[in-house]
């Protein structure tokens, strides 16, 4: 436990100090403006709101979902819906084609869908940043080969480049996030280094500078803290696309393999019914839209907030 002193108590100075309190009312005014801009696009709220939702869904899956997500009922396939004729309350929104409960499936298929997305992001970002931080802050023939190799790579279209990948390295989810993390990491890559740019030359950068800050103090501490903004809102964005991406190759069958419940794989399995049992495909396809529709308004309102030229009087 820390000791103050009399004299430090009588000038204020300790935890609950004016230095103290100034930083939390200058955080608690942050936040408040934050929310502020973010709250103002309705369209974000409603998306933060589905998106935590789909997010405690997907948390709670073993405990909401009725049936488990592989087990196979021989005498209940392509069952209905229960509000049509044949349906049961036993599958509430029907089975698919070797009797597996459709609704146990859509609850796991969010754990997927959100463990693909963030370790996707995850990697994209750290690879994007850590590339970009070094390219924005040496310059010279270095930037200059990474910023090529980034070209080459944005100069295919993503889905096609990521399915080159996943075929090199072979079909199943691990290698479809690693090549859907290497597909998105060049935009973090070039984001971070405009910002990088940007702020290099900053007053703040050259006195760290005089004060004796290193090139990693320098690039990790000093600059990349003021260059979060746009790579937040990024992040966001490029969590719906891995999303994306991810049900794509599983329709495609080079993403996660049956019977793994992935909304893209569950599609890609469904897909000769579609005539005859409109469940199986439509719940899966709806999965996927409202998903990465409330990630993409979360991320319009984020720009909204964090970016100042976004920001409205």
């Amino acid at each position: 436990m820390s000791h103050i002193s009399a004299q430090e108590a009588e000038e204020g100075v300790g935890a609950d100090g004016p230095d103290h309190r100034v930083k939390k009312s200058a955080r608690r005014q942050m936040l408040e403006e934050f929310w502020f801009y973010f709250a103002e696009n309705k369209g974000a709220v409603l998306g933060l709101v589905v998106f935590g939702l789909i997010v405690l869904t997907a948390i709670a899956a073993p405990l909401l979902a009725p049936h488990s997500p592989i087990a196979t009922n021989n005498q209940a396939q392509l069952l209905p819906p229960v509000w049509q004729d044949g349906g049961s309350w036993n599958y509430i929104l029907g089975t698919d084609a070797i009797g597996r409960d459709m609704l146990s499936r859509l609850l796991f298929g969010a754990q997927y869908s959100l463990f693909i997305g963030v370790i996707v992001v995850v990697v994209a970002v750290s690879v994007g940043i850590a590339v970009g931080l070094v390219a924005g802050y040496f310059g010279g023939w270095l930037d200059t080969v990474i910023m090529r190799v980034m070209d080459v790579i944005l100069a295919f279209p993503s889905l096609l480049l990521a399915l080159v990948l996943v075929a090199v390295l072979g079909p199943g989810l691990t290698n479809a996030m690693i090549a859907i993390a290497l597909v998105l990491q060049p935009h973090f890559v070039r984001l971070t280094r405009a910002s990088v740019m940007a702020e290099k030359r900053r007053e703040y950068v050259t006195a760290a500078k005089v004060v004796g800050a290193g090139p990693l103090r320098l690039m990790v501490v000093t600059i990349l803290p003021n260059c979060l903004g746009p790579l937040i809102v990024q992040a966001t964005l490029s969590f719906s696309n891995a999303i994306l991406d991810a049900a794509a190759l599983g329709f495609l069958g080079m993403g996660a393999q049956p019977p793994t419940p992935e909304w893209g794989t569950m599609l890609a399995e469904a897909r000769e019914f579609i005539l005859r049992a409109w469940w199986v495909v439509t719940f899966p396809g709806l999965a996927i839209l409202v998903t990465v529709l409330a990630i993409n308004l979360v991320g319009d309102g984020l720009r909204d907030a964090l970016d100042p030229k976004m920001k409205r009087s």
